[in-house]
């Protein structure tokens, strides 16, 4: 019997610097330029947090984080943009920074020289000057709203 997976599970932080900024990732992925919070997919077997943890250090050089906890889970359908017949369910916990810092966080966006598909950049966010519409996915600009 052939099973065919229909969800497509991502798990994000958010990552605070005191409690008025934010951390998001600009990138290219799949010939499209985003803006998004750091995070990834959860793969076979992986529990969420642990994919957090993961996706962190893959991103961030390696970089820890402390003080996870769940924020918010996909309560709506969100159909995947990029699979058909998919549905997306994102899942975000709010995370600090351990110390030491081993990844550059910019003040500018997209700041790496190539725009090929893999790059990524991260900066903090005022939420009060920040506005969701510069977010990507709509799931992310439902979160942020939330914070």
């Amino acid at each position: 019997m052939s099973k065919k997976n229909n969800f497509n599970i991502r798990v994000y932080g958010l990552i605070f610097k005191q409690d008025e900024e934010v951390l998001i990732s600009d990138e290219i992925q799949l010939g499209m330029k985003m803006t998004k919070f750091p995070g990834g997919g959860l793969k076979q077997g992986e529990g969420p947090i642990d994919c957090l943890v993961r996706e962190i250090r893959e991103e961030c050089n390696g970089q820890e984080i402390k003080n996870i906890k769940h924020f918010y889970t996909t309560d709506f359908y969100q159909k995947a943009l990029f699979y058909n017949d998919i549905q997306l369910i994102s899942i975000y916990y709010q995370a600090k920074l351990a110390n030491p810092l081993k990844f550059k966080i910019s003040t500018i966006p997209f700041d790496f020289i190539d725009h090929e598909n893999g790059n990524q950049s991260f900066r903090w966010v005022n939420l009060k000057s920040f506005s969701a519409d510069n977010l990507t996915f709509p799931i992310d600009k439902k979160v942020f709203c939330m914070l």
